[in-house]
């Protein structure tokens, strides 16, 4: 039962990131479609940001009271919703009002599933937990692709996710009791902090959550500015065409995927953090590399994949290590607000970035993100020296 369950949760995390990735990868031909400037994605990702804040404050009450496996159903039925309803829209303000509830959705997969593997499970069964996220972000680029290039065009793309999606939820429905017999057995899965949610105001008294939440901020900064800009920066960098731009935009997620499943083998020796100080390196050299491209696009692989692996362990990694910094009582709260911080991220950063590029050139995107990299270097080393009293990452 303990086998089954887990490999549930791994398939909920591949349910939470097939659209992740899609906006980014269908963009290039939406926005052409939609008559609107590059620029337009970022309102759509805040928009979507948005309601996986909301959704993340709000989840320590809510699985609380309903429990990990209803919510992460309700949750991934949210977001089968939001990829129809991006399929059948034909005006962009069609696009911003599906973007709430497909936002919600996430957000409570998220801050839920992190929770639950951080205190139940290894830093190994984290990374791996994330690198199944990897895998639904890998597969939409290329769904999106494979639309475009047979006609389908990128609203079969979505209508293609949307299916899978759906037959994730029916597995997820048809599971659903075994979260209930989890829950009352005695085995390890069962939830052992039963205190009452101490709210924002209280994380922030706690020594080192300010730290986590600005280096989560940050690291979410990049993630989700290479996420959604990645295609457009070959297509209009690289000239490379619509078809290959949206297939390259999943270089970044085969190397975190990829990268993920390998410190899966690595993590508990390794420590969260150094795997975070090493990731941080990796990904350093992959922004260096795509600086020094020169508009070329092979190197420009190179970069993105390396940005990839060096990202793969430092979302998993600070996740884990939650319960340890700041008690297992806390956990929840924390993770929740600390997923609200990472959408802020999400939320306001590939806007401000598609509006310099709009403006400037998109070339500038690697001193974009060198700056919040090393505030996530910053940040994460202030926290090790918070909480060195009590346990080194």
């Amino acid at each position: 039962m303990s086998s089954l369950l887990i490999a549930i949760i791994y398939l909920a995390f591949i349910s939470l990131g097939l659209p992740d990735s899609l906006l980014g990868s269908a963009w290039p031909e939406m926005h052409q479609q939609m008559s609107m400037p590059l620029s337009a994605a970022g309102i759509i990702t805040m928009l979507v940001s948005l309601g996986t804040v909301l959704s993340s404050l709000l989840s320590d009450k809510i699985t609380r009271k309903f429990h990990t496996g209803p919510v992460v159903t309700v949750s991934v039925a949210l977001t089968m919703v939001g990829l129809f309803g991006f399929s059948f829209s034909t005006h962009f303000w069609m696009l911003c009002v599906i973007a709430l509830p497909y936002g919600l959705g996430a957000g409570a997969i998220d801050a839920a599933l992190n929770n639950y593997v951080a205190l139940h499970y290894s830093s190994r069964h984290m990374s791996w937990l994330h690198s199944f996220w990897g895998v639904g972000t890998i597969i939409s680029p290329y769904v999106m692709s494979y639309a475009i290039t047979g006609g389908l065009g990128w609203d079969g793309g979505y209508r293609i996710i949307g299916i899978i999606q759906s037959c994730i939820l029916l597995l997820l429905i048809i599971t659903l009791p075994l979260w209930i017999k989890v829950e009352r057995s005695n085995l390890k899965y069962t939830p052992k902090i039963e205190t009452e949610p101490i709210g924002v105001r209280g994380a922030l008294k706690i020594k080192g959550v300010p730290y986590v939440l600005i280096g989560f901020l940050s690291y979410c900064a990049v993630e989700a500015t290479v996420m959604l800009w990645a295609s457009s920066y070959f297509f209009e960098a690289n000239s490379a065409s619509e078809e290959l731009s949206a297939a390259l935009g999943s270089l970044f997620f085969i190397g975190i995927t990829v990268g993920r499943f390998a410190a899966g083998f690595i993590s508990n020796r390794i420590g969260d953090k150094n795997m975070i100080r090493a990731g941080i390196a990796i990904s350093g050299c992959g922004i260096i590399i795509i600086a020094l491209s020169f508009s070329s696009i092979p190197v420009s692989i190179i970069g993105f994949l390396l940005i990839g692996i060096g990202f793969a362990p430092i979302y998993p990694s600070i996740i884990h290590a939650t319960p340890i910094n700041f008690g297992e009582e806390n956990s929840q709260s924390i993770i929740g607000i600390q997923m609200a911080s990472a959408y802020v991220g999400s939320t306001f950063t590939p806007t401000l970035f598609g509006l310099i590029a709009r403006y400037t050139d998109i070339r500038i995107m690697p001193v974009f993100l060198a700056i919040f990299v090393l505030i996530t270097l910053l940040m994460t080393e202030l926290l090790n020296k918070t909480v060195a009293k009590k346990q080194p990452l």
